[in-house]
């Protein structure tokens, strides 16, 4: 094992009690936070080969914690979404259920579907078919749009997701 690994180490188990804390904040669930503390930390060491050192590492770490937080969200969405098939897609990617009965999480989802809802519906309604697995492709069929208008969107919508999420921190 080398300097810089060794480096690595300390430096990943000197934010842990950070990044529990900001696990805590994301999922606001003691066993949830420590789960996703640990996926983050194996993701970490799986990665450390792409750190950039002289970066801003606790950043790094945080950045990817708020990745995995999104997309295991994105994964609910998915899983609690189903396809609407109607021609005028009335019922377009609305969850079966609310999935807000579990009061710890609740806070998260809600802001999380505070933050897309609040956009207009040509970020929402695209935003909301990638989450629920569509690809690019089949949401710029199904709307009519060219694909890098939908790409755009998405992005648009992801990032502003990312920014709101920065408060967390």
């Amino acid at each position: 094992m080398n300097n810089n690994s060794i480096t690595f180490q300390k430096d990943l188990l000197g934010v842990q009690d950070d990044l529990l804390r900001f696990a805590y904040k994301l999922t606001s669930d003691r066993e949830e936070a420590n789960d996703l503390l640990q996926e983050t930390s194996l993701k970490i060491l799986d990665n450390e080969d792409k750190y950039a050192p002289d970066t801003n590492f606790k950043g790094w770490t945080y950045t990817i914690m708020r990745n995995i937080f999104i997309n295991n969200y994105r994964k609910v969405i998915r899983d609690q979404t189903f396809v609407d098939q109607t021609d005028n897609l009335y019922h377009l990617n609305l969850p079966q259920e609310s999935g807000f009965e579990c009061t710890e999480s609740a806070y998260d989802l809600k802001e999380m579907h505070r933050i897309v809802n609040a956009l207009p519906r040509e970020y929402k309604i695209p935003f909301s078919m990638h989450v629920s697995g569509f690809k690019y492709r089949e949401i710029a069929e199904k709307l009519g749009l060219p694909l890098g208008t939908v790409k755009s969107r998405i992005f648009f919508t992801r990032q502003k997701l990312q920014q709101e999420l920065k408060d967390f921190v």
